[in-house]
């Protein structure tokens, strides 16, 4: 079975729970106290998709104003990058938007984009709609999903989707050994998670 690497990178602003959604999709567990990222933080988790081994190389990136400038060194090369937001806070997704603006000027240009709306176990204080953010999803072409890092809802979800959109190794010619050209998927029915 083949294994390919593939660098992920984590966007969004401070307190979204990146860091959470990172220690659930690798340790499967969360603490309520984990402390603020300084700069950049990796892991790593190897996850099959069809007949191939994902091997996500995750840089879970510092959300505060001041690490900012330092973002572009992360997804630069990067396969995916998963811009999180915290549905219980408008501004997020506000800054989720320009996340995206600065990706589409300095990520390779066919970077699969996923937006990823954390705290959805806080449903009765929600102030970003899902039908809103789906909507801009789709406007995009990026993954939509709603998490839990607390509750374990969709932990898998992201990497799925993702691995749904990296093109196989069937899929493009030869780069001489350079790794693999990424392309644009085709949008695909997105489907509500939470």
């Amino acid at each position: 079975m083949a294994l390919r690497e593939l660098k992920v990178c984590l966007l969004g602003d401070p307190g979204v729970g990146k860091s959470s959604i990172v220690w659930r999709f690798v340790e499967d567990s969360f603490d309520p106290n984990i402390n603020p990222t300084v700069g950049a933080s990796f892991m790593t988790k190897t996850v099959q998709y069809q007949n191939e081994l994902h091997k996500f190389l995750i840089w879970d990136t510092a959300g505060q104003e001041r690490f900012r400038a330092l973002a572009p060194m992360y997804y630069r090369g990067s396969a995916a990058a998963i811009i999180v937001y915290d549905i219980t806070k408008e501004e997020t997704f506000s800054t989720l938007k320009n996340w995206v603006k600065e990706l589409r000027q300095h990520s390779p240009p066919n970077i699969v984009v996923a937006s990823a709306g954390n705290k959805c176990d806080l449903i009765d204080v929600r102030e970003v709609m899902e039908r809103d953010t789906k909507d801009y999803a789709d406007s995009i072409h990026a993954v939509f999903v709603e998490t839990s890092a607390k509750n374990a809802i969709n932990k898998n979800e992201l990497a799925i989707e993702i691995s749904r959109r990296i093109p196989s190794t069937d899929a493009s010619p030869p780069s001489g050994g350079k790794g693999f050209k990424l392309r644009r998927q085709p949008s695909e029915p997105k489907r509500s998670y939470c």
